[in-house]
């Protein structure tokens, strides 16, 4: 049997031998490691979903049709996956459904007890054009990884979730129930009349509804609340008839 005792020494050329195999399969090593995080980067990036492109997308084929989109939502896993898109008429079709209603024309009757701005003004077929040529955008430009997802298209409704302080203006005067981050006054659910939008706050008067929960057990008194913008968690209206 042949045996290196530990006195012996590698040859030069062994030595040479040895660090050139390490630094070949040190190489591959690393190729091997970089294709596959290559690889696996762009499987996320593949499967990742951009709202703000879908979003800006959205807008664009709206307004195409004088629509504005409200908001975008996308909710689901590999399977059952659902984008929805809230859209509404733009200020000035909001404006000629307004005229049309003080005209009598039938087509734009208002429910009772419900003003004109609080109506998107949708009709089925807005939904029908919208939804065919944003789908079509979102294939062609394959926006939504996959093809196995549903894509919702509909007004926002009378109960329309409210984004922010350019809607708290929009719809001051109207109920809301609105949720908190964080406690004001021990309490995170509010139901009340939006009186005033501030700079960073809005005022609910609570004695335009019954209260309900720790809500009712305040100080009579304190009809009112202030919330500011950022602890606002959601916030939707509440249809009066």
């Amino acid at each position: 049997m042949f045996e290196i005792t530990p006195e012996e020494e590698y040859p030069e050329i062994a030595d040479e031998f040895v660090r050139a195999c390490r630094e070949r399969a040190e190489a591959r090593r690393n190729e091997w490691a970089k294709a596959h995080f290559s690889f696996a980067a762009n499987s996320f990036v593949a499967m990742a979903l951009n709202l703000d492109q879908i979003r800006a997308v959205a807008e664009r084929v709206a307004a195409s049709y004088g629509l504005d989109v409200v908001e975008v939502e996308y909710q689901g896993g590999s399977k059952h996956r659902i984008l929805r898109v809230f859209i509404e008429k733009n200020p000035e079709g909001r404006a000629k459904l307004a005229e049309a209603a003080k005209t009598g024309d039938p087509e734009a009757a208002l429910p009772s007890g419900v003003e004109i701005d609080k109506l998107a003004g949708i009709t089925h077929e807005d939904c029908q054009q919208f939804s065919q040529d944003f789908g079509t955008v979102l294939d062609v430009e394959e926006l939504v990884p996959g093809a196995d997802y549903s894509l919702e298209v509909s007004s926002p409704g009378l109960d329309r979730q409210l984004y922010g302080e350019p809607d708290y203006r929009r719809f001051a005067g109207s109920l809301v129930k609105l949720q908190t981050f964080e406690p004001v006054a021990g309490n995170r659910h509010w139901h009340g009349r939006l009186t005033e939008v501030k700079e960073h706050f809005l005022v609910l008067d609570l004695s335009a509804v019954k209260q309900r929960g720790k809500s009712k057990k305040k100080d009579s008194a304190n009809v009112t609340v202030e919330i500011e913008f950022a602890n606002i968690e959601k916030a939707n209206l509440v249809p009066e008839f």
